[in-house]
């Protein structure tokens, strides 16, 4: 099994950042995600652990006294983690997306920047299953990988003071959804009807990190129905465990 150099540094009085190298790649968040069961294993209590991209945030309930010590564990852990190991289970979800105008504000100046027609951006922005590499900026805001290189668009250069819930969008390298109405400044292709996160729920969101999307096109007919769905919970998740 390949080992990635990796760094252990203090990251406050509370938590610790490991990182691996900087850079997008389904192999190294395989790596973190196993080492993220690997430490779970060892019922350390009183952390949480937080992956992202190349790194993990490691929160403690409480002040770390013997960095030198924790570092030793965490290297130790790493050293030994086994890849044949069952990894964590995974899933393949499908979100409806409606690309109309009335969502896609940005569709035209993206399809003119990159020099595809509409239904050529859909059908490509809709072929792809996309990599959950991170979740955050906001709670349930999923980070996705695996962009075709014919839709990456730089952000906007100027940001919106607001961007409406369930918008999609397009970002260097990225796509994504907004989970609530917030700023932003990626450029709005669509609109997902399916609310992402939702703070009364046990689990506030169903999507874990190294999940899958995959987008379906639909009529703004089918969004209006499945908006409503999603509303009051009666929506079916159409999901699909990834083989390990």
């Amino acid at each position: 099994m390949k080992k990635y150099p990796i760094s252990i540094k203090p990251f406050g009085e509370r938590a610790i950042l490991i990182e691996w190298p900087n850079k997008v790649d389904e192999a190294i968040l395989e790596d973190i995600l196993l080492f993220v069961k690997s430490f779970k294993k060892l019922e350390i209590p009183g952390w949480e652990t937080i992956p992202a991209y190349s790194s993990i945030l490691m929160v403690s309930n409480a002040e770390i006294s013997d960095f030198p010590k924790l570092e030793k564990t965490l290297l130790d852990c790493y050293i030994r983690m086994n890849k044949s190991e069952t990894r964590a289970q995974r899933f393949l979800w499908k979100l409806p997306v409606c690309y109309d105008d009335e969502f896609a504000i940005d569709l035209a100046e993206t399809t003119n920047y990159l020099n595809l027609s509409a239904s050529a951006l859909i059908e490509s922005h809709t072929s792809c299953e996309y990599t959950v590499f991170g979740i955050g900026f906001l709670p349930g805001f999923m980070y996705l990988g695996g962009l075709p290189k014919t839709l990456e668009i730089p952000r906007r250069k100027e940001p919106r003071l607001h961007v409406d819930k369930g918008s999609v969008g397009l970002a260097g390298k990225q796509t994504g959804i907004y989970p609530q109405d917030s700023p932003g400044g990626w450029n709005i292709i669509g609109s997902c009807p399916i609310p992402i996160f939702n703070a009364t729920k046990e689990t506030p969101c169903f999507v874990n990190v190294g999940d899958r999307i995959k987008f379906q096109s639909v009529s703004r007919a089918e969004y209006d129905l499945r908006k409503i769905e999603g509303e009051v919970g009666i929506y079916n998740l159409e999901k699909t465990e990834i083989d390990a």
